[in-house]
């Protein structure tokens, strides 16, 4: 099939992109790096300016947030990775804030909409279909409505099945690439970590539909959970902790009222063993975000258990995700989108869960959020904060109630502190409360 199709180089099939555009950036380990290298090597040359890139979370090299190409490239990212991190918070890169089931509407109606799409896939199939392997997420999307789509075809990514598969006429420009995908890996949970993952395990229910986010500990917790029984999946992404239980058939889906026994997901980011484990896979739906992270369809599991992280609490229970004070640290993402879907299932429920204190001692739990700080989670939708100290539910109580349960999860060293500063907000009847 490869034969049929007219090939370029990466250098040739960046020369359509030109002064104004907007380029879409296959997101996770799916950014094709050849294309991006060819792209950036015109930048320099100034051969077009104001081009504006959008993407999602990538791994690997991010070459075009430097200093050197201000004025050619502006990153608009959905979510600031540690890859673009710095860049953005110094304003050489900027972020586009929204719920991660939004990012394809934005691009499908045209808030977003790019002009080129640089995306990296499978080999074409006998039918004449590729895939887009370890992400599909507000790519699809792109692909929909980009004016050009630039494929690079690698045999090294995953072939996943669900929305993934697109027909090879969706693409105008086809590259070739043999690059292994960059892969992600996770830190092993520290003790605090792995405390956080057995209260979190606790909190799960035989039968659960599971959603996790990114990090040690979404890892940790799945470490828990090998006396669990007909666990399914419906989450954003997955990485490599799920393998294990998926091969003992705790991970088999058996109990899903949508979706039964399958794990579906968006995206997928982890080693070369969670992309093997991809290919092929008709176990596995990767699936459009607008899918994956509808709050509505999220709700017609049962029991959908949501586990996600927080920068910073305060003691009503709003919940910070995306900013260290005014600086942005990763973005909205789908903490939102399942939070709700969990509070909306029958049996659900939502957990932000997180360490006590940061690496430098600083409490996560503040009596205000830090100047400048974003609430992503609101005190009216959050329900589970668990840290290494407990597990508290602030669902349904009053300010003061989540204030003195929020306390008793706080690291030892803060509680005075946090107490003070509560009984200056609430007054001295702060202390018969609970």
């Amino acid at each position: 099939m490869l034969t049929s199709m007219k090939i370029v180089t990466a250098e040739e099939a960046v020369k359509v992109i030109k002064t104004n555009d907007r380029v879409h950036i296959h997101a996770i380990g799916c950014a094709p790096q050849k294309l991006i290298q060819a792209m950036c090597e015109r930048g320099r040359r100034k051969e077009f300016k104001n081009v504006r890139l959008q993407h999602l979370h990538t791994e690997g090299p991010a070459p075009y947030t430097a200093p050197e190409f201000e004025g050619v490239f502006l990153l608009e990212s959905f979510f600031a990775g540690a890859n673009v991190r710095k860049d953005t918070q110094a304003g050489y890169a900027d972020y586009i804030p929204g719920f991660l089931q939004d990012t394809q509407r934005l691009i499908r109606e045209g808030y977003c909409r790019p002009n080129v799409a640089l995306i990296q896939t499978t080999p074409p199939d006998k039918h004449g279909f590729v895939s887009l392997g370890c992400s599909v997420d507000a790519t699809l999307a792109a692909i929909e409505t980009a004016d050009t789509v630039i494929a690079t075809i690698n045999p090294r990514m995953p072939r996943s099945f669900g929305d993934a598969l697109i027909p090879m006429d969706m693409i105008d420009i086809f590259t070739e690439d043999d690059a292994p995908l960059i892969e992600g890996h996770f830190a092993e949970p520290s003790p605090e970590e792995a405390q956080i993952g057995k209260y979190v395990a606790e909190l799960i229910e035989d039968g659960a539909t599971l959603q996790m986010g990114i990090g040690s500990i979404p890892n940790a917790v799945l470490s828990q959970l090998n006396n669990h029984k007909n666990l399914g999946i419906h989450t954003e992404m997955f990485a490599d902790g799920v393998l294990n239980l998926v091969r003992k058939g705790i991970i088999n889906g058996k109990n899903k009222a949508i979706d039964r026994g399958k794990i579906v997901s968006t995206f997928v980011m982890g080693s070369k063993e969670v992309y093997d484990f991809l290919d092929d896979n008709p176990g596995v739906a990767m699936m459009d975000v607008g899918y994956t992270n509808n709050e509505f369809i999220i709700a017609k599991n049962p029991k959908v258990t949501a586990i996600n992280s927080a920068l910073q609490i305060d003691l009503t229970g709003q919940v910070c995700a995306d900013s260290l004070g005014t600086k942005f640290y990763s973005g909205v993402g789908g903490q939102v989108d399942f939070v709700r879907g969990a509070s909306l299932s029958p049996g659900g429920k939502a957990i932000i869960a997180m360490q006590s204190v940061t690496n430098k001692g600083i409490s996560k739990i503040a009596p205000v959020l830090a100047n400048g700080a974003g609430v992503v989670t609101t005190r009216a939708h959050v329900q589970w904060i668990v840290t290494e100290y407990g597990a508290v539910n602030l669902y349904g109580k009053t300010m003061q109630e989540r204030a003195k349960m929020l306390i008793s999860i706080a690291h030892p060293d803060h509680r005075e502190e946090l107490d003070r500063a509560a009984f200056e907000r609430f007054g001295p009847h702060f202390h018969f409360v609970g």
